[in-house]
């Protein structure tokens, strides 16, 4: 290892750090500045990545979780060879620019996740170690290894004060993911004051509980004393997952603010005029010194070496097994098979809950992807999402493709992110409806990226009954549609379910959350089975067309749609029941789609759902009506609930009679 070289790209990351975050006047320059010496052994020694091909798929994968740091990652790529040219560095946190305040995924080369809410860097790299076993397994032959790759991510105090980083970590090291490593960036200082304020406990020692290696540098700006511990995490033989706390100063290179809480964000920037000089760098701002290109431009070659490596590896592995590189090819390019919905046995007219058809619809469709992933945080045996004869994921068995988070839906949500980041499977949580808002973060930056993944979130509303209020998720589906770019499915009986199932996972630019019912729904009468599923795909239709003139139109979605059915029947002939199990999905679909399913001269609506009643009146207006609930549940038998709080034929009906 240079020394010597990798000390002034040290100094140079530090410069362009602070001349960033100095010319926008915003950013944080704590850990830039803190964790410049790990940035300097990972980008300048130890990772293996190709800055020319970002999406090797067995490229080392880093992730800063303490994404609030992201000129350190910024600095490091560019330094690094990435194409992130120096005049992005230049726009930092500028309109369109490819340097925004937190690292966002497909906007930059080398970002591997979208990360800023503090911890989901942790959870999403524990989802990418679980994913890169998963490949080793499915794909790695006697004669061949082209999955070895490690995950690491560097997080800080505040990433492990976060639940989600524990929930992840314990996982983590019950699933020996020893492909794992955790760099601590330990400065003793959080936002507001002194870590010492808000936490006291041993860190390594609890990381020793979850069962990693645990390592500990106590001089963090030493290259050395960093490489050694880096290399020793990487190469071990524990079949632990690795955590390395490593001592650094905050802000270091600033004196009027390193070491204290000052250090964190911007409030050194005023002083980058001074820590120029004081680092020995020239009065050019965003200067790069020829010698540090140099060094990465020779790094850069060695690494093209190990990467040239692996391509002949690879490409005599395409010739031994071509039937696995067809599969790993359309994981990696999302393939979904044409004949999906065929795949799907038709279902009865009988009577079920939505979550045991929606079980064996998934079922049926794990058979024909094979690279198709499910998990539940604990809940497999309520909410039907377990994939028959495939198989439990464990550090033993790494092809099982049931997940068994266990009381852990944070994680879940960030790890069900880390597989979509990893790129070659298909990945699904599922939980009860009311708990997704612990996932909620997770779940909003799945959709905030457009990560193909998908949610089974079943008990979905008062009807769950004797549980009570603390479990009838009145406004949680609502909640949910009011995330940009989430689908959110509420199907009404079994073939509904059925293609909601198809359009999660015909979906890849975004993900998809299924509502599923825990009692029974009657199947829609008078319906072919491919009109109801690629009803869903559209968002809404006709499920009863009037007779004669148009007089009213009641809507509704899942469980309430046989309500509107029935009340329809009582009111007359002019009545059209309009089944919405996706709004997000109707309202993407062309004007005269939409009007042909909700005509304009028709004004007189009323809409049924058992939950809050607000998102519903953009389709029924000023002049229309809603019957929803605009309050907590009750603890009694779902039935009598539904009853008790008016989600009725007769209630709709009467409703409905008041506007005709």
């Amino acid at each position: 290892m240079e020394n010597e070289k990798l000390a002034k790209a040290c100094t140079i990351a530090r410069g362009l750090s602070i001349d960033a975050i100095h010319s926008c006047s915003s950013g944080h320059l704590g850990l830039p500045l803190g964790a410049t010496e790990i940035g300097a052994i990972l980008f300048g020694q130890s990772l293996r990545y190709n800055p020319v091909e970002p999406n090797w798929i067995n490229r080392d994968r880093f992730i800063l979780s303490a994404g609030h740091g992201s000129m350190f990652l910024y600095s490091w790529l560019h330094i690094s060879g990435y194409d992130l040219p120096l005049e992005e560095i230049r726009n930092f946190r500028q309109l369109h620019s490819k340097t925004p305040g937190h690292p966002e995924f497909g906007e930059t080369p080398g970002v591997e996740s979208t990360t800023g809410p503090l911890g989901q860097g942790v959870g999403n790299a524990v989802g990418m170690a679980m994913a890169s076993k998963m490949a080793a397994a499915h794909f790695n032959t006697l004669e061949h290894t082209i999955f070895d790759n490690k995950v690491v991510v560097l997080a800080g105090d505040g990433c492990l004060q976060e639940g989600l980083s524990a929930e992840a970590a314990a996982l983590a090291g019950h699933l020996r993911l020893d492909n794992l490593i955790i760099i601590y960036d330990s400065n003793d200082v959080t936002l507001d004051a002194m870590a010492e304020v808000t936490q006291s406990g041993d860190t390594c020692k609890c990381f020793e509980s979850y069962g990693f290696e645990t390592h500990y540098v106590e001089q963090g700006h030493d290259l050395n004393a960093l490489v050694d511990a880096y290399e020793k995490a990487r190469n071990n033989t524990s079949g632990k997952p690795q955590f390395i706390e490593v001592k650094t100063i905050i802000g270091k290179g600033i004196p009027e603010v390193s070491g204290t809480a000052a250090g964190h964000g911007e409030g050194g920037a005023k002083f980058a005029e001074a820590a120029r000089a004081g680092l020995g760098l020239p009065t050019e701002t965003f200067h790069v010194s020829e010698d540090v290109k140099s060094y990465f431009a020779k790094h850069q070659e060695k690494l093209k070496k190990i990467y040239d490596q692996w391509v002949s590896t690879f490409e005599a592995w395409k010739t031994a097994n071509p039937t696995k590189a067809a599969l790993l090819q359309s994981g990696l390019d999302n393939v979904v098979p044409n004949d999906l919905d065929d795949s799907i046995p038709e279902f009865s007219l009988d009577s079920a809950a939505t979550r045991g058809t929606g079980g064996k619809a998934l079922n049926a469709i794990a058979e024909k992807m094979p690279l198709l992933v499910s998990g539940s945080a604990d809940l497999h045996g309520s909410t039907k999402n377990y994939l028959n004869d495939a198989g439990d994921f464990s550090w033993d068995n790494p092809t099982g493709r049931n997940i068994l988070f266990g009381i852990r839906e944070h994680a879940m949500g960030a790890i069900i992110n880390g597989f979509a980041y990893h790129g070659i499977f298909r990945c699904s949580g599922a939980t009860f409806a009311t708990f997704s808002d612990y996932m909620r973060p997770s779940v909003r930056l799945a959709a905030l990226v457009g990560l193909p993944v998908f949610y089974v979130w079943t008990h979905d509303s008062v009807g769950v009954g004797e549980d009570g209020p603390t479990h009838q998720p009145v406004e949680t589906t609502s909640a949910l549609r009011c995330i940009p770019n989430l689908d959110v499915i509420r199907p009404a009986d079994a073939e509904e379910t059925a293609g909601a199932f198809g359009a999660a996972i015909e979906r890849i630019d975004g993900p998809t959350a299924l509502i599923l019912t825990r009692q029974s729904v009657p199947a829609l009468p008078d319906l072919s089975v491919s009109s109801r599923r690629q009803g869903v795909r559209k968002g809404g239709y006709v499920v009863r067309k009037e007779i004669g003139d148009l007089q009213l139109i009641l809507l509704a979605s899942g469980s309430e749609v046989q309500h509107a059915l029935k009340a329809a029947v009582e009111l007359g002939n002019g009545i059209r029941v309009v089944s919405m199990p996706c709004m997000e999905r109707f309202d993407r679909q062309t004007v005269e789609y939409r009007t042909s399913v909700l005509p304009s001269n028709c004004t007189r609506r009323v809409a049924i759902e058992a939950g809050v009643s607000g998102l519903w009146h953009k389709y029924t207006g000023l002049g229309g009506r809603v019957v929803g609930i605009d309050r907590f549940g009750i603890s009694a038998p779902g039935d009598v609930v539904m009853q008790e709080l008016g989600i009725t034929v007769e209630n709709l009906a009467s409703v409905a009679r008041q506007i005709l």
